[in-house]
């Protein structure tokens, strides 16, 4: 069991956001990485349709051994995470909406959300808004169009600029000084949203906080790799841009990588 890899997943290449740290916190650890880039994006989609998704990416990835898996991506979770955990033997680690933080540490009172239809309407943001923004302003808006830019390699082009600020540019009025990244893909904008907020704004981002739950969960099982030095990654990816997932992955500079296109 210690040696089997940690199985990843997101509707496209957003959640290297998450996978990344996963691989900073356990670097003896393999991992699979699904990319489902070929339904790309999940925002939009009905519960019922990302479920059917979600199994069929879980089957996949049972069939090479994973030991745990990471729901990487945040309508995922949203929509298909307690399916998921009633209906498989494996452990699930999802994403939570980083709202806690962003309403503990907020001066002004008023928080942004930046993430997607599917995540906004989901229950786990509506009880995490419910239970830590009590008091708090939370300013939330749909990030349409801006997965399909992460996709397509063009997070700092100008059409992406002019729409991170269409939605961005109102919460700022309102005077948030934290913005949560409610998207897997949202973390790889960081760059653009900071010119636009002239880093005055906070940018919330759970990727590191699902890492580490991944460590605790795999350690409170005994499931960690002892053998070091025997870790490798794999990417299948079922439809994405190639050339996009090699530029993200070189950035990152992690050794025992492998890409394998369906």
């Amino acid at each position: 069991m210690n040696t089997k890899p940690i199985g990843v997943f997101d509707s496209g290449f957003g959640g290297i956001s998450v996978w990344r740290e996963i691989v900073k916190e356990l670097p003896n650890e393999s991992t699979i990485y699904y990319a489902d880039s070929n339904n790309c994006p999940y925002g939009q989609k009905s519960q019922d349709e990302i479920i059917k998704l979600a199994t069929a990416i879980t089957d996949f990835l049972l069939t090479k051994s994973c030991k745990i898996i990471v729901v990487a991506c945040n309508t995922a979770t949203a929509a298909a995470i307690d399916f998921l955990r009633n209906n498989y033997p494996i452990k699930f680690i999802g994403m939570e909406p980083a709202v806690k933080p962003a309403a503990l540490l907020s001066k002004t009172g008023n928080i942004g959300i930046l993430a997607t239809k599917g995540t906004l309407e989901g229950r786990l943001f509506k009880e995490t808004s419910q239970k830590y923004a009590g008091g708090i302003n939370v300013h939330v808006q749909v990030g349409e169009g801006l997965v399909e830019k992460v996709e397509l390699g063009e997070e700092a082009s100008m059409e992406t600029i002019c729409l991170l600020t269409k939605y961005i540019q109102p919460m700022i009025d309102k005077n948030i000084d934290h913005l949560v990244l409610g998207c897997t893909h949202y973390p790889f904008l960081s760059d653009s949203i900071e010119k636009i907020t002239k880093r005055k704004i906070k940018l919330i981002d759970p990727a590191n906080a699902v890492a580490i739950q991944t460590k605790r969960l795999l350690t409170e099982n005994n499931m960690l790799n002892s053998e070091r030095n025997h870790f490798n990654h794999t990417f299948y990816n079922n439809g994405g841009n190639k050339d996009v997932l090699l530029n993200i992955l070189a950035k990152e500079k992690i050794a025992n990588v492998e890409i394998v296109n369906l």
